[in-house]
């Protein structure tokens, strides 16, 4: 059968169209269209459905699923959008973390470099010390679960996403690292930081256990939503978001920097606007009807205020 392609504008994209089994999938479409014009690889196409009266956009055509199912047959057509260069999340979330794991010691060792003008005024606290450890052991825990823990359920992201992301953390560990390992800092109590950061530790490790069991929720490649089950998921819907946010708020009471509690506002408003849009979306597939389990009431990100 043969299938028109054309862009949101209704451009035909593909001249003649795409010629392809009617037994086809999703990703075979993707496939030929790429064949017939390389410029649009897979990951950079985003197929969908004509859109019908007051609609903006078209149901998705989602890969593995068979062109059939959408009953699209000779003539049908499809609506083509292109993302964009599009790179890898590995590659993306490598970079963007491996910015602050370098960036952050740098004013710790380099001070005379990074703050002319001033005076040592003393030697290093024991505080600034403590949260170096604690920036560089968070960033690379962050690497290793890049390539030995997360599954993404997409391969690929647009470009443009790796130069916002990195932007984000790397100015933020500039920023953070500047004002906690200045020369004329003035730490607070050390057992107050001492404290801080050793339950900072311990949400960091909460947080590592709760990304394997997502890892483990699901065989690798499936995309089917199971409600997460265990550990702190039995009470709150994003846990690992709970014990990242917890940990920064402990951070930035174990330095006692503006630029700290600042870094975990950015960090924190984000990730609750994500975990609200999970819970949302588990709760409405998971509504206790036709046979469907009921998801159960938890907390969403931020106990007891969320």
């Amino acid at each position: 059968m043969i299938l028109t392609i054309e862009t949101r504008s209704g451009r035909e994209l593909i001249s003649g169209g795409v010629n392809i089994s009617s037994k086809a999938t999703v990703g075979d479409l993707k496939q030929a269209i790429s064949q017939a014009n390389s410029k649009y690889y897979p990951s950079r196409q985003r197929l969908t459905l004509p859109p019908q009266t007051g609609q903006k956009s078209g149901s998705p055509l989602v890969d593995g699923k068979l062109l059939s199912e959408y009953s699209l047959s000779g003539g049908s057509k499809v609506v083509f959008k292109d993302l964009g260069t599009q790179v890898g999340w590995t590659t993306v979330f490598f970079w963007e973390y491996f910015g602050p794991l370098a960036v952050y010691p740098l004013f710790y060792f380099l001070p005379g470099l990074l703050y002319p003008g001033i005076k040592q005024a003393h030697a290093k606290h024991q505080v600034q010390f403590w949260a170096l450890l604690y920036w560089e052991f968070h960033y690379a825990k962050r690497i290793l679960e890049t390539f030995f823990v997360h599954r993404y359920s997409k391969g690929s992201m647009p470009i443009a996403n790796l130069y916002r992301n990195c932007s984000y953390y790397w100015v933020f560990a500039a920023f953070v690292s500047y004002f906690i390992n200045h020369p004329l800092y003035t730490p607070p109590p050390v057992q107050q930081s001492a404290v801080a950061l050793t339950l900072a530790m311990v949400c960091q490790l909460c947080n590592l256990r709760s990304h394997l069991i997502l890892r483990n929720l699901r065989p690798e490649g499936s995309k089917e939503y199971i409600i997460p089950k265990g550990f702190a998921f039995n009470y709150i819907t994003c846990a690992n978001y709970t014990f990242e946010i917890y940990g920064w708020i402990l951070f930035g009471v174990a330095t006692q920097t503006v630029a700290a509690f600042l870094f975990v506002a950015a960090g924190s408003f984000p990730m609750s606007q994500w975990a609200l849009g999970k819970h949302k979306r588990l709760r409405k597939m998971f509504d206790g009807k036709d046979g469907r389990a009921k998801y159960p009431r938890r907390w969403i990100v931020f106990p007891p205020l969320l």
